[in-house]
């Protein structure tokens, strides 16, 4: 009886333009799925039958009930706990989109309800339901301060991520306390990258010798750095190669700092320097000399850094990090092949092996296991291996290797190497 009621009323089973009660009622008792999910997606149709609706069998006809705006709170409250993620999402997502056009003031039940809804969809058991939510209100300010602190503070980047960069509901005082008990990687990184950043929280992060957090502060032009911290970021960066390029783009930099970067960074970045502008006579033309010297010393490090040579300092014992480094930083594979062969007795084949997997965590172990420094490794990481930045292995405080032994002895033993010790 109903299907053959439902093509005579809707042809191809498509719903009228006037949705009438009985046509929902007869959709609920027909069963044709096509016919229940555009009911479900229906913003008129009648709130019994999205109820209704939202204990469907099909996860596609709960999803749409779900994203519906019509949907009443009875239903969403019930599908805040289905069993399907995507339908949860759409929970999320919907009710985060009504936060904005909230009034700051005083809720009425239905807001409060909606608001108490939303503060348990952002404790949901998977992050990307919670990441919903902070995508969706990470610019919001009627969303209540407490739940920008819990999905600000939150142990998945994808959720905490957004809010940290972007919530005008965090304060400094916020920000700081983050910034100095965060463990979640990539958290300091995006207040780094928050538009109008205090001089206090900038501060802050430099302290945290978050390495890729300082390097996106120092991008970030519309981040406040005080000189004294920017001196305690140059008292580093010399070895920090990641740190060098934002460095030079900043324009805030004054001569006697322009003249200390020029002093450890690449004759490229030198000659960016000398291109800014407002520079005095004397400083353009000691930056010139400085390209100049720059540019000899590569030249003189290229003809020295061969593999006889590294061959004789292995044999008096000489060989170690400013060798293998500087290889590294003129990009001279076989050199640095041939060090890492030597200091870990491990065939050079199998040296190439873990280069040419790109493997940022089988590099450092290499290194460990030679007993060369951090930075050693993230030297040969960026210029003989081109590991992605994003997989990157950076030193931890900016110098330490960030990895235990059992997990260093791990990645070694991933390219078959026999994890001996090495310092640390």
């Amino acid at each position: 009886m109903a299907f053959g009621l439902l093509s005579r009323l809707f042809g191809r089973r498509k719903l009228p333009a006037e949705l009438r009660y009985e046509d929902a009622r007869q959709v609920l008792e027909s069963h044709q799925l096509e016919v229940k999910r555009e009911l479900a997606g229906r913003e008129d149709a009648p709130p019994e039958a999205l109820y209704y609706l939202a204990c469907d069998d099909d996860a596609g006809v709960r999803g749409l009930v779900a994203a519906n705006p019509a949907t009443p709170m009875q239903a969403n409250e019930l599908l805040r706990t289905d069993a399907d993620a995507e339908v949860r999402e759409e929970l999320a997502r919907k009710i985060a989109r009504l936060m904005p056009d909230m009034p700051e003031g005083e809720l009425t039940s239905l807001q409060q309800k909606t608001v108490a809804l939303l503060e348990r969809l952002a404790e949901d058991e998977l992050p990307r339901v919670r990441a919903v939510i902070s995508r969706e209100l990470a610019s919001s300010r009627t969303l209540p301060k407490r739940l920008a602190l819990r999905l600000a503070r939150d142990a998945e980047i994808v959720v905490c991520g957004s809010i940290l960069q972007y919530s005008p509901l965090l304060s400094d005082e916020d920000l700081i306390e983050i910034v100095a008990t965060t463990r979640v990687r990539g958290a300091i990184e995006a207040i780094a990258n928050r538009d109008g950043l205090s001089g206090d929280v900038a501060e802050a992060i430099v302290a945290s010798l978050d390495i890729p957090a300082v390097a996106a502060l120092l991008a970030n032009p519309k981040a406040e750095i005080r000189e004294e911290t920017l001196n305690h970021v140059l008292a580093r960066a010399a070895g920090i190669e990641a740190l060098h390029r934002p460095l030079v783009m900043r324009t805030d930099l004054s001569l006697r700092a322009i003249r200390r970067i020029a002093t450890f960074v690449s004759r490229a970045l030198i000659d960016e320097l000398s291109r800014r502008n407002g520079l005095d006579a004397e400083t353009s033309q000691w930056l010139k000399a400085r390209a100049q010297a720059a540019l000899e010393d590569e030249i003189d490090a290229s003809r020295h850094v061969t593999v006889e040579a590294v061959r004789k300092a292995y044999a008096k014992g000489d060989l170690g990090d400013d060798i293998v480094t500087g290889a590294a930083t003129i990009a001279r594979r076989e050199p640095v092949v041939t060090a890492l062969s030597l200091l870990t007795g491990v065939a050079a084949g199998t040296i190439e092996m873990v280069l040419d997997a790109q493997s940022g965590r089988g590099i450092t172990a290499l290194c460990w296991k030679a007993g060369l420094s951090m930075r050693t490794a993230l030297a040969i990481q960026a210029h003989i291996a081109h590991v992605p930045s994003a997989n990157l292995v950076l030193p931890r405080e900016g110098f330490d290797y960030p990895m235990s032994e059992a997990e260093l002895a791990w990645h070694l033993q991933y390219f078959g190497i026999a994890p001996a010790a090495g310092p640390a």
